[in-house]
């Protein structure tokens, strides 16, 4: 059945739709099966994605008919479909009025995702309007709090300096904190891994103990403040809560030092606003293992990864890991720089939209995979800034000279880029940094050709 004449309205002018700010704008790549008419199609999905199924039913009235989402604009050469949608039709708290992005992600992904006409949509982008923006918990600390923890400045206080301890599984609770303590000594943040939490041979109450005994000493050797990030994911709301609040009472006087990392894909955003309305005072790590499923280009259904990074500013992620652009291990281009400003500038212009956020805190870019001293500056040139949370795990554990010096030499490769200085001439004067050259020395070969007569290093 074509339900365009009640499901599309191509003479919508999209400026109007914003200035007119009661409708959340989606954009998708979207492929008919078969033979099916390009808008046909997109005015089944709006359907199902609203008011409407694929027959006309008698409980339709006129007021229904005014909440229905509209395909506004398509482009069937390059699968563009465009879908306004009222805001009236998300789902609120009956708590306290906010708005819930699993409502937002039932209508806009929902049933249409398996629809037999499609062959598939993907989520590109979206507009959120100033009305329905301001129903979102947004972030309630970022950065700039553990910038204030670690007594620097609160505006472009830098790269924090941190790492994975590897193996993420497989390490027992003392193991596990004597690697911790020695990272502190060079550096400043240790992330607890996505699948570490209460396994056998970790106790989770055994292991955060000792972490926190850990840090203490750490920060008396150091005289530096230093920050740890807690796994408190969990599929019950209480484990959660209980996780939380004895990860708090251990660190005690250092509980400020305390991220809580959430696995935010698969656990959802039940998990992350528990977490985020729970924990108020806690940076919220948003950890998103398990988003390739849906934000990869090779997944043709579900969102992107600029989706993924405005969906976890909106449910007050403090900070979310982002990819390195290219710049490390997993895959991504330079270009995803584009995600990172989303979550940190107060206005920015993604794939089809520019979203204003109104004030509403900054998420910060967290950084991982793959990432060593030697690739820090390119990454730094590329994003224009270097406000972020950076954990390499091999990175740091594969320097030559162990974790002390693989955080040292992150540090020191983050100052060499401030000052504008040369990788290899920094290095000169920089033992921790010059190992680093010699412990990757494939990156160092791939970008710092000649490095080996500058640094006067004999071929291995």
């Amino acid at each position: 059945m074509d339900q365009s004449k009640r499901y599309a309205n191509l003479k919508l002018a999209e400026a109007d739709l914003i200035k007119g700010g009661r409708h959340v704008l989606c954009a998708y790549r979207m492929r008919p099966k078969g033979g099916e008419n390009y808008l046909s199609a997109a005015a089944h999905f709006a359907a199902e994605s609203s008011t409407g199924t694929n027959v006309e039913v008698c409980t339709t009235d006129d007021f229904t008919r005014g909440v229905d989402a509209l395909v506004y604009e398509i482009d069937p050469a390059n699968e563009l479909m465009k879908i306004a949608y009222p805001v009236e039709l998300f789902d609120l708290n009956i708590i306290d009025g906010k708005a819930m992005l699993v409502s937002f992600l039932t209508l806009t992904i929902g049933n249409n995702q398996g629809m037999g006409d499609i062959d598939y949509a993907k989520m590109q982008d979206f507009y959120v309007p100033p009305a329905y923006l301001k129903l979102f918990d947004g972030p309630s600390v970022n950065i700039s709090d553990m910038w204030r923890v670690l007594g620097r400045p609160l505006v472009d206080g830098g790269m924090i300096v941190g790492t994975i301890i590897k193996p993420k599984l497989g390490l027992r609770p003392q193991p596990f904190a004597s690697a911790c303590y020695d990272f502190w000594l060079g550096g400043d943040f240790i992330k607890n891994d996505e699948p570490q939490g209460n396994q056998v041979f970790a106790p989770l109450k055994e292991t955060i103990r000792l972490v926190a005994d850990a840090m203490k000493r750490a920060q008396d050797k150091t005289g530096q403040a230093k920050l740890f990030s807690a796994n408190i994911t969990a599929d019950d709301p209480q484990e959660m809560l209980a996780r939380g609040h004895y990860i708090l009472e251990t660190f005690g006087s250092d509980a400020s030092h305390v991220a809580f990392l959430v696995d935010g894909f698969v656990g959802g955003p039940t998990a992350v606003t528990l977490a985020r309305r729970n924990f108020p005072n806690q940076f919220l790590h948003y950890h998103r293992a398990g988003h390739g499923m849906v934000t990869s280009n090779q997944s043709m259904r579900g969102y992107n990864v600029l989706v993924h990074m405005k969906m976890a500013r909106l449910q007050g992620a403090s900070g979310i890991h982002t990819g390195t652009m290219g710049y490390g291990k997993m895959e991504g281009k330079p270009e995803d720089r584009i995600v990172a400003y989303m979550l940190e500038n107060d206005a920015a212009d993604g794939l089809y939209y520019r979203q204003e956020w109104l004030g509403m805190k900054a998420c910060t870019p967290i950084i991982s995979g793959g990432m060593n001293a030697l690739r820090l500056p390119g990454f730094f040139d590329n994003l224009g800034h270097s406000n972020i949370i950076q954990t390499s795990g091999g990175g740091a554990f594969g320097h030559k000279g162990g974790p002390i010096a693989g955080a040292l030499s992150l540090r020191q490769a983050h100052e060499a880029w401030q000052a504008k200085v040369n990788l290899v001439d920094y290095a000169r004067s920089h033992l921790e940094l010059l190992g680093a050259f010699e412990s990757f020395p494939e990156d160092a070969d791939r970008i710092y050709p000649g490095w080996r007569a500058a640094l006067k290093v004999k071929a291995a």
